[in-house]
């Protein structure tokens, strides 16, 4: 065969996109949609994505790291702030900046304040509606017309990240719009969290989604031994920080049944993503105030604000 008739590869294209938008807008649910994996925690608590997640999804040529940023909200305490100034620097530092406004809600309160500042980012928009399938389209029709005079956006998308409806377009166009360049990740890759932090994610999940009536979101996990067995499983111990002793006792559970129960989902969860067997070992400590302690924030990728 001549070598004209071998076909040029096409140019590889790569770049970040950063999500923004309101506390529990969908961001992490379309993060993990378009990756096709869990790589960002979901949960019905509001500011749970705290450091900046980077979910990266293969799409025909293009690799695009999706940046998923903690909510834009109105901060109210030192870490909110700190969770705010991340979102808001990692739209800034990104190629292309899709903002996801949750259709139902339509714009008041969190999400009118986000489109205001987006005078502020530079980098091309692009508008998202997410849970249309909820929506009445002359509603959405009017929600699009809305947005658009508020902010410049290049294109709307309507979707549902629940679903994965609409979400095909959507990565078509992200992958056309990327800048050429090599990949920056393995192609097998899906985040760039280590495994480490992400088992601590998983957890931390688990426990919302058990107790995200009684526990304020200032708890924390961290992984503290990691360590591979010769018979091919992996023996991780986590430890849950809360700031009160009666805090303790709610995560702990009647006879540690609530533990229990926390471990055995995030233990399963860990073992699909590893495709190995996990033996997890959860603790709970009290770390009084580490709201305010600086290392706990370096440790979450987030900045210490003054």
């Amino acid at each position: 065969m001549s070598d004209e008739n071998l076909a040029a590869p096409a140019e590889t294209r790569s770049g970040f996109v950063a999500l923004i938008g309101a506390p529990n807008a969908g961001k992490s649910t379309l993060v993990n949609q378009l990756v096709g994996a869990k790589v960002s925690i979901v949960t019905h608590k509001v500011q749970t994505t705290r450091a900046v997640v980077r979910g990266i999804a293969t799409h025909d040529n293009a690799q695009i790291v999706f940046v998923d940023t903690p909510g834009i909200f109105k901060p109210r305490r030192r870490l909110d702030q700190a969770m705010v100034t991340t979102a808001w620097g990692g739209a800034k530092d990104a190629d292309v900046v899709v903002v996801l406004i949750d259709a139902e809600r339509g714009i008041r309160g969190d999400a009118e304040a986000m489109l205001e500042n987006l005078a502020n980012v530079r980098q091309p928009k692009i508008l998202i509606l997410n849970k249309v399938d909820r929506v009445k389209p002359e509603k959405l029709l009017k929600l699009t017309a809305e947005a658009n005079e508020r902010a410049e956006f290049e294109r709307t998308f309507m979707i549902s990240a629940l679903t994965g409806s609409g979400c095909r377009d959507l990565l078509d166009y992200l992958a056309k719009r990327l800048p050429e360049g090599p990949w920056y990740y393995p192609e097998d890759q899906i985040s760039d969290l280590p495994m480490r932090q992400l088992a601590a994610e998983i957890t931390r999940e688990k426990l919302y989604l058990r107790l995200h009536q009684e526990l304020p979101y200032s708890s924390h996990v961290e992984t503290e031994k990691w360590e591979e067995k010769k018979d091919g499983s992996v023996r991780i111990e986590q430890v849950i920080y809360v700031e009160r002793d009666s805090q303790k006792k709610i995560v702990l559970g009647h006879k540690g049944e609530t533990i229990r129960a926390i471990g055995q989902a995030s233990r399963k969860e860990i073992g699909e993503i590893l495709e190995q067997p996990v033996h997890l070992f959860l603790f709970v400590k009290v770390r009084e105030n580490w709201g305010n302690d600086p290392e706990r924030y370096r440790e979450m990728g987030l900045e210490f604000p003054h």
